[in-house]
């Protein structure tokens, strides 16, 4: 893991939010079909809290940008009673590995911790090792959008 790693709370008005708008769209946009590029971007501004549920955190290597993750109420529509959710956890690939995506997993379960959440869901194609390596555990694997995914919980001490 990189010892010059920061996990730092995006705000709306940070420069990065581009970036990350960009990375997410191209990472998940085509689940999304009905979903604009411009309507992605404006949806990330809104997840841009200062504190609790939402909120979106980067990752930084020496200032530059290189993963991201968000806490959200809503992550999908077929499952509206689940909530809130860790989402669109993202590392660029030459960073993989190296511990950025734990970090910002465990931030964002702090970040729901600290907002009294005791409950946190997440859906993953293929990162299911990934996540219950942190303690995760599989809930209901699903169809979603033509693609199968598994619903993950984590219950977090109070």
């Amino acid at each position: 893991m990189t010892s010059n790693l920061e996990i730092r709370r995006l705000l709306p008005g940070s420069p990065h939010l581009s970036i990350v708008g960009k990375w997410q769209y191209e990472q998940w946009g085509s689940l999304y079909p009905e979903t604009s590029q411009e309507a992605w971007q404006e949806e990330l501004h809104r997840e841009c809290g200062a504190r609790g549920v939402p909120a979106v955190f980067l990752a930084l290597a020496e200032g530059r940008p290189i993963g991201t993750a968000s806490l959200v109420k809503a992550d999908m529509e077929v499952r509206r009673e689940l909530t809130p959710w860790l989402a669109s956890v993202f590392v660029l690939p030459e960073w993989r590995g190296q511990g950025v995506a734990s970090r910002l997993v465990r931030r964002i379960e702090r970040e729901a911790q600290e907002a009294g959440v005791t409950r946190l869901y997440l859906f993953t194609p293929d990162q299911q090792a990934l996540y219950r390596r942190l303690g995760w555990k599989d809930k209901e694997a699903l169809d979603y959008r033509g693609e199968w995914v598994t619903i993950m919980l984590r219950s977090l001490a109070t």
